[in-house]
């Protein structure tokens, strides 16, 4: 969108989701794209692609050709999303990517064997200029740290926001006025909560099924340099 959560919420309605909202908070990707578009003038010819499973990213590097014709073509890919979520629900992927190291073997494998990969090859041959990012990191989150809420209190471990939040102060960037970084208020009184470093935050209630379902799973969404530098790569052809 090239907006800020708030500005996002603000100027485009009606796609925006709160954390607390029922739905999807993925599903307006490229009605946002395209908003950014007209609002920086540029009336070009793009197409914009979300790759969830291997059969759609075939498709697409089979048609890739097709894109030539685009000034701009989106791709989203989501499989280490994905792998990440999996490492925390499935025993298998919890065995195969059981700590940073195996994490980085298993992503290359599947990278090395995947449709992105002929599509990073086609790029060249077809004289795309590729610009290669990603939305944010991920770290693998080892130690819980208490937190309480009501039942309005968004779910994710890295952070939280609602307006009766009781933490440790020394784990976590608290703010209590969301729109000072540019973040919207679900109502007058929410704050947010960061955990830093690999905390994660756990319920004190239930706080030893928390500690055990989520220890050592990758998580991402609050504040260490694993999860908020990321890659900004310009690829042209020679």
């Amino acid at each position: 969108s090239g907006l800020t959560p708030l500005e996002m919420e603000k100027q485009l309605p009606q796609y925006w989701k709160n954390d607390i909202d029922e739905g999807g908070k993925n599903l307006h990707e490229a009605d946002f794209l395209s908003e950014q578009l007209k609002r920086l003038g540029l009336q070009i010819k793009h197409e914009y692609y979300k790759i969830t499973n291997y059969k759609d990213g075939k498709k697409l590097a089979e048609n890739f050709k097709n894109l030539k014709n685009n000034n701009l073509t989106t791709i989203v890919y989501n499989f280490v999303d994905m792998l990440s979520h999996s490492k925390t629900e499935m025993d298998v992927v919890k065995e195969l990517a059981s700590n940073d190291k195996a994490y980085r073997s298993l992503t290359l494998s599947w990278f090395k064997n995947s449709p992105l990969l002929e599509m990073i090859q086609q790029s060249q041959q077809l004289g795309f200029k590729l610009i290669l990012t990603t939305d944010h990191g991920t770290i693998n989150c080892k130690n819980p740290t208490k937190v309480i809420g009501d039942k309005h209190t968004s779910l994710n471990l890295r952070y939280k926001t609602g307006k009766s939040l009781t933490y440790e102060n020394k784990d976590v960037y608290a703010v209590k006025d969301p729109k000072k970084i540019g973040l919207p208020s679900i109502n007058m009184s929410s704050s947010f909560i960061f955990a830093k470093n690999d905390l994660f935050l756990a319920y004190a209630n239930n706080f030893n099924h928390y500690v055990s379902y989520y220890r050592n799973t990758y998580q991402h969404g609050g504040i260490s340099l694993e999860e908020m530098i990321i890659p900004f790569l310009i690829l042209e052809p020679k």
